[in-house]
C-alpha cells in the first residue's frame, strides 16, 4: 500500500509528563511529521514529558508543545494516545484528557489509541459498541466499558460515525501506523 498524503493533517498527541512509552509516542510523532502532518505533543503540564522503554528504562525526553488545559481540541483531525501503563493511568485520571476524548468522538474525529492507551477511552466512555485491541490486560475494561476486544495487531473501527484505531503495543507499530496514516489521509483529502 502507498503512504498516504497527510499534508496538512493536525494530529493531537495526549499523554502525561512521566510514563508514556517511549515508542508508542516518538515513533508515531515523527512518522506523521516526516509526511506532512502537523503533530503537537500536549501534556498535562509543561514540563518536559519523560518517557520509559518497557515501562521502566528511561527513554528520550520530549518538549510537550502545549498544556491540556489550554488546548483546544476542535483545532485537531485525529487524536493520538499512547501507551505506557503510568500514562495511561495518570491520564485517565485528568478530567481535561477524558473530556477531549469524548469531544473527538462525539463530534466524528479519528482516534488512535496503542497498548495501555484505551485506559482513556474507557474512563471515557466512547468504547460501546466499538472493537478494539490494546495490551492484553485492558481486555476486561475494554469489554466492561461495552467494546469487543480482539487479540490482533490492528483493529479499525469506523462505526457510530468516527473511526477508532487500536493497536496491542510497540511491535504492532507498523500495523497501527498504516491504518492511522489511511484514515488521517482520507479525513484531510
Amino acid at each position: 500500500m502507498a503512504d498516504a498524503d497527510v499534508t496538512g493533517g493536525r494530529v493531537l498527541a495526549v499523554v502525561s509528563n512521566h510514563g508514556v512509552e517511549q515508542d508508542e509516542l516518538v515513533v508515531p510523532v515523527n512518522h506523521l511529521r516526516e509526511r506532512g502532518a502537523l503533530v503537537d505533543v500536549c501534556a498535562i503540564t509543561g514540563d518536559p514529558v519523560r518517557t520509559l522503554v518497557g515501562d521502566q528504562d528511561p527513554g528520550q525526553v520530549v518538549e510537550p508543545s502545549n498544556e491540556l488545559a489550554s488546548v483546544d481540541p476542535g483545532a485537531y483531525d485525529l487524536l493520538l494516545v499512547p501507551g505506557g501503563t503510568l500514562n495511561a493511568d495518570a491520564l485517565r485520571q485528568q478530567a481535561r484528557a477524558v473530556e477531549i476524548a469524548r469531544s473527538f468522538a462525539r463530534t466524528g474525529r479519528i482516534i488512535a489509541s496503542i497498548c495501555h492507551g484505551p485506559w482513556l477511552l474507557v474512563e471515557a466512555g466512547v468504547l460501546d459498541g466499538k472493537n478494539a485491541t490494546s495490551y492484553g490486560s485492558l481486555a476486561t475494561d475494554i469489554r466492561n466499558a461495552g467494546g469487543q476486544w480482539g487479540d490482533d495487531a490492528v483493529v479499525r473501527d469506523d462505526a457510530a460515525g468516527w473511526t477508532l484505531i487500536t493497536s496491542r503495543g510497540p511491535d504492532d507499530l507498523p500495523d497501527f501506523l498504516r491504518e492511522v496514516e489511511a484514515a488521517l489521509g482520507a479525513a484531510t483529502a
